[in-house]
């Protein structure tokens, strides 16, 4: 939707939770936006610990372009499915009124 020519901002009010894998215990701080939209905040130390990032290391990938980490995927869903992490939907935004002077 558009107002006057401009995109009205989408905000987002994002609940960052802690996240544990259950595959190598590898913790980060994860929102849902929506049931496709996930952001994660990794710390060194996470990836570290992260299984699948090692296996990319050890092959000579930075783990700045590793797509991700499935099991952490799956850490991540059966946290939103237990009710630990919420899916935090776009909030209603009225979009300002342009004012045009007399």
């Amino acid at each position: 939707m558009s107002v006057n020519g401009r995109r009205p901002l989408d905000e987002r009010k994002a609940a960052f939770c802690p996240v544990e894998c259950g595959r190598c215990g590898a913790g980060v701080l994860a929102a849902k936006f929506s049931p496709q939209h996930t952001s994660v905040q990794w710390t060194e130390a996470a990836v570290r610990a992260c299984a699948e990032f090692m296996a990319f290391a050890g092959l000579g990938r930075a783990s700045a372009l590793v797509e991700g980490c499935g099991s952490l995927r799956d850490s991540i869903d059966a946290a939103v499915t237990a009710g630990r992490l919420e899916v935090s939907p776009p909030l209603e935004v009225t979009p300002p009124f342009e004012v045009t002077p007399p």
